[in-house]
């Protein structure tokens, strides 16, 4: 291995959670806000629902419908809280453990956001549908100070996908429908953090990774139905994402000026969980329906950031499967307006002891309401407010600046999330033509 790639990959070895990582509403780093109508009960029914605008949940929802119909959603993510550090430590060559410094609060490092999710499905006769969905699931952007006391851990991180899902739906019986799907995903990731020089006098230096990439995974699901009830089952796979860029590392003195380096090629692989849908919609009079979904989700594919050639390292994530549950209701206020409500509960991926300020992720409650009215026979408008409520969470993982080389530098994360919650305000239309 060349020199330049040896200081390459010492550095490397130091970069905790660097392709994907931070904070959505969701779970770490998942948007489920793909259709207004399921934001309005928190998300309680949609594997069980029909028509594009569930599609994303499930493609079965999509088989036996009458009419061609599209959905168009736009959500506005408002998200607050605060990074705390609690006594964060560096331990430079040579020195004893001191305080990280820098300032001690980081406030709202996680950005609003705007994300807008579509929808079309065609009939091609009275028992098999086509379809199209265009969503943006795994998506955030955070950003911390240069002076943050986190600066170590992240600096900026900016993550983006575009899903394509092409999906087929078939009414096997009049009861009985079932679907599937291809996730054609494309990602963009840019993420940075900052490297202690060996003196606490001097400036920090940074590293810089970006890159991208496309990868394919698939969706198949089932709904059975009767006069009263719908039972949705579905199965969303897991992604193996593979990026490919760049990795720069500048600003280190003396030295350690010798790393100062940019890395082209590198190529960085991850998974995005594999979720196992269950949800029901169970009418209990002509106007009110009761919904309820859980999903199970496998984080634990997030075990590590694997990094190739030139490199060859691989950062743990050590991320754990989770369940979310969810319940809400549908009353028809009248023909054409429908109110709705619901709660979900979700806990964190990240573990105790291995959270970090790039992650700054919590179990949480997400409240919804909603309603839908119908403009004409054509032509219905939705609307929805979430209110998502953390809990305060640990950050407090250890990290090495350098590991493995005599400049070896430890840094112990030593924080709080606190105060966070998010606001999401969405609005949202469905045609049928």
């Amino acid at each position: 291995m060349s020199p330049r790639n040896r200081a390459a990959l010492s550095v490397a070895a130091s970069m905790t959670g660097l392709v994907v990582a931070g904070s959505a509403h969701a779970q770490a780093f998942y948007l489920q806000e793909q259709s207004t109508r399921a934001a309005g009960r928190a998300f309680s029914g949609e594997t069980a629902d029909t028509g594009a605008a569930s599609l994303w949940w499930n493609p079965a929802a999509i088989a036996g419908i009458e009419k061609a119909e599209a959905s168009a959603n736009v959500s506005l993510i408002l998200p607050k809280g605060d990074v705390v550090d609690n006594g964060t430590v560096i331990r430079r060559p040579g020195g004893t453990f001191a305080p990280v410094g820098g300032s001690s609060t980081s406030r709202d490092p996680i950005n609003k956001g705007v994300l807008p999710s579509g929808a079309i499905a065609v009939p091609l006769g009275d028992r098999l549908a086509v379809g199209l969905a265009v969503t943006s699931p795994y998506s955030f952007t955070t950003d911390y100070s240069a002076d943050s006391w986190a600066r170590y851990s992240a600096d900026r991180t900016y993550l983006r996908t575009f899903d394509i899902q092409p999906s087929v739906g078939v009414a096997v019986t009049d009861w009985l429908r079932i679907g599937g799907a291809a996730n054609v995903q494309h990602v963009d990731a840019s993420l940075s953090n900052a490297l202690p020089n060996l003196a606490a006098a001097l400036p920090d230096g940074s590293q810089k990774l970006e890159g991208g990439g496309w990868d394919v995974g698939w969706t198949a699901g089932v709904q059975m139905h009767n006069d009263w009830a719908t039972v949705g089952v579905s199965y969303k796979s897991a992604i193996k994402h593979t990026l490919k860029g760049d990795l720069t590392v500048s600003g280190l003195l003396g030295p350690l000026a010798a790393r100062n380096t940019t890395v082209s090629g590198v190529e960085a692989t991850f998974y995005t969980p594999a979720q196992i849908m269950i949800g029901g919609r169970f009418r209990l009079t002509d106007a009110l329906t009761l919904n309820a979904q859980t999903i199970r989700s496998t984080w634990d594919q997030f075990d590590a950031i694997r990094l190739g050639a030139p490199l060859n390292t691989a950062l743990p994530e050590n991320y754990r499967n989770i369940w979310s549950y969810a319940t809400g209701v549908d009353y028809a206020v009248s023909p054409r307006l429908t109110v709705r409500g619901g709660v979900q509960r979700t806990l964190t991926p990240t573990r105790d002891g291995e959270r970090d300020a790039r992650v700054p992720d919590a179990n949480r409650w997400n409240y919804g309401l909603g309603a839908s009215f119908d403009v004409t026979p054509h032509l219905a408008l939705d609307a929805a407010a979430n209110y998502v409520d953390f809990a305060d969470a640990s950050i407090d993982r250890l990290t090495a600046a350098y590991a493995g080389t005599a400049a070896q530098t430890p840094v112990a994360l030593n924080g709080t999330l606190e105060n966070a919650h998010a606001v999401v305000l969405s609005l949202g239309g469905r045609v049928r033509f």
